[in-house]
């Protein structure tokens, strides 16, 4: 054993390996499993045991989607205002600089326009880590220009949903951008323009009552949590027993309400091949234009006014005689 200067043993130094940040547990309580941030990263963020499907934020989603490099951020500036100075617990405005402190976004949402598998589109991304991607009179603006800006260069739009609902410290502000939203996707609806909406944990609220099931195809992650209100809520109010999982994305697919329920390592290529068949049906469909070469004054054909349409003569009124004339009405005097 090694000598201290002064001829005593000398104490061994225990080895410290730091996994501060490098494991993390799975979220599903059934499997609970401890996992290597670096085999998380790898597998697109989901459990290597269960499948489980960690919550993504914005930037990385759209790094998973789109092709590398093709993503130009649309409306950064619009950032939450506080119309209402509303204070509960902590003011609005505290919260608000607190979210965009720790996630490095001014809003719940982030919209831009880029390529998948080389075709452009507009994709709008909710953050849930901002507040919960609540819904705010921000994020609905960000969502409606998203969506008029994809109509206007006819562009189909993909909209990945996180949400808890409407943010309700900005009051009936919050609400109207349920109507603003929805008629975005009508008017982009009527110009024969693509819109699919991709739902994941959890969806729930004023965005599930609005754009998030409007589109021409609805995909959901594995096991995402999906409705209006929580589970606890329905069943105090209709007073029934609620099926197991009902919220889940493989529950509403099951009943109708989800088109497909795509893992998120085939997400890529489900998007992009559904572009494909919607691109290709576009092409086929489109009328070809045909310019016209407008004719000089010299050819223009004279048009003379068309004559009047024929009137039927009318009849001549006559008057016809009565043959016993008329007595004037008695009076009330004259009756009694």
């Amino acid at each position: 054993m090694a000598q201290s200067p002064k001829g005593g043993p000398r104490p061994r130094r225990r080895r410290r390996v730091d996994t501060e940040g490098k494991w993390r547990k799975c979220d599903n309580p059934d499997c609970a499993q401890s996992l290597f941030i670096g085999d998380i990263e790898k597998n697109f963020h989901c459990c290597r045991h269960c499948g489980h499907h960690f919550r993504l934020g914005s930037r990385k989603r759209i790094e998973l989607t789109l092709d590398p490099d093709s993503f130009t951020e649309l409306f950064a500036g619009i950032a939450p205002a506080d119309p209402l100075k509303f204070k509960a617990v902590r003011p609005y405005k505290d919260r608000v600089k607190e979210a965009q402190a720790k996630t490095g976004m001014k809003e719940g949402v982030v919209c831009g326009e880029g390529l998948l598998e080389g075709r452009p589109l507009v994709v709008a991304v909710m953050d849930f880590a901002f507040i919960g991607a609540s819904m705010s009179s921000a994020v609905g603006e960000k969502i409606t220009r998203a969506i008029e800006h994809a109509t206007s260069k006819r562009l189909p739009v993909v909209v990945f949903c996180a949400s808890g609902g409407a943010r309700m410290d900005e009051g009936i502000l919050s609400l109207m951008q349920m109507a603003k939203t929805s008629a975005a996707v009508n008017r982009h609806n009527d110009a024969g323009l693509p819109y699919i909406t991709v739902l994941t944990d959890p969806t729930l609220a004023g965005v599930s009552a609005s754009f998030a099931f409007l589109p021409d195809l609805i995909l959901a992650e594995p096991r995402a949590m999906i409705g209006f209100t929580g589970a606890r809520v329905i069943e105090q109010t209709l007073r029934v027993k609620l099926p197991e999982g009902f919220q889940e994305a493989e529950f509403l697919k099951a009943h109708g309400q989800v088109d497909k329920v795509v893992p998120r390592k085939d997400m890529r290529a489900t998007l992009a091949r559904l572009l494909a068949y919607v691109g290709a049906a576009q092409d086929e469909t489109a009328e070809p234009v045909v310019e016209q070469a407008q004719a000089s004054p010299v050819d223009v054909p004279s048009r003379e006014a068309p004559p009047p349409p024929a009137t039927k003569p009318r009849r001549p009124r006559t008057t016809r005689k009565r043959a016993t004339p008329r007595t004037a009405p008695r009076r009330r005097n004259d009756r009694t």
